[in-house]
């Protein structure tokens, strides 16, 4: 059975969504900090993490900085109505997902549900332990790891998907659009996710560009083995 930990302030909300994921047959554990919560994350295994922005002491940034690094499991956060700041913030830093308060608990369910499915195919997919490799970027759809050049990448959960959705699509021009459906599962919410969610990849795995290329006005694309082949023995030349 899956397990969720929310982390937010306000007891009353905790207990109210504890309820309606036990509903759905997901179980559900919280605390109150970003601190306990982080403990908790040490001591239990969880598939997801719901967290708010604002509480006291450390904060949900801080808390959502600290998780990644040492999980990548789905984390979806809490902002303000019309925040859009602690928004992007929020997915520079990591998060998967966001909904702004208050909220209807039918939505955030549901937002929950569609996570945890989205990981459990990513374990389906894994069974048969094919590894993609372009140039020295190689991602282990069985392990669930990325490395470049050898040496691992620590990715979110969405920064996961979105790399293994452009090297299976390589050489191919994906608009926003068509990346956000495929990739999110949805025609409803912030394109601009998109561009946020390649921009942190980018700094993850190709810091210098040389994989993930914008199409300015069409989108982007990720170089195929036969082009990233054929730069690198142009540079040889």
């Amino acid at each position: 059975m899956n397990k969720i930990l929310i982390i937010d302030d306000d007891r009353e909300l905790c207990a109210l969504i504890k309820r309606s994921v036990q509903a759905e047959n997901i179980e559900a554990d919280f605390c109150n900090t970003g601190k306990e919560g982080l403990q908790k994350l040490r001591e239990q295994e969880y598939q997801l993490v719901v967290l708010d922005v604002m509480m006291p002491g450390m904060d949900g940034f801080e808390t959502l900085e600290e998780i990644r690094k040492e999980n990548s499991l789905p984390i979806l956060m809490f902002t303000s109505k019309n925040d859009s700041i602690s928004k992007v913030r929020g997915l520079r830093a990591g998060a998967d997902d966001y909904l702004t308060k208050p909220f209807v608990i039918d939505e955030l369910v549901a937002r929950i549900k569609a996570h945890l499915r989205r990981q459990a195919r990513l374990g389906e997919n894994a069974v048969g332990g094919d590894v993609l490799r372009i140039g020295d970027i190689a991602l282990d759809r069985k392990q669930l790891t990325v490395t470049r050049g050898g040496a691992p990448v620590e990715l979110s959960t969405r920064e996961f998907e979105l790399l293994d959705y452009l090297m299976r699509n390589a050489g191919q021009t994906l608009s926003r659009e068509k990346i956000f459906r495929d990739v999110w599962k949805t025609e409803y919410g912030d394109i601009g996710t998109v561009a946020i969610n390649i921009k942190n990849l980018r700094a993850k795995i190709d810091p210098d560009w040389a994989y993930i290329k914008t199409v300015w006005g069409s989108g982007y694309q990720f170089v195929s083995r036969s082009s990233f082949g054929e730069s690198k023995q142009t540079e040889a030349r």
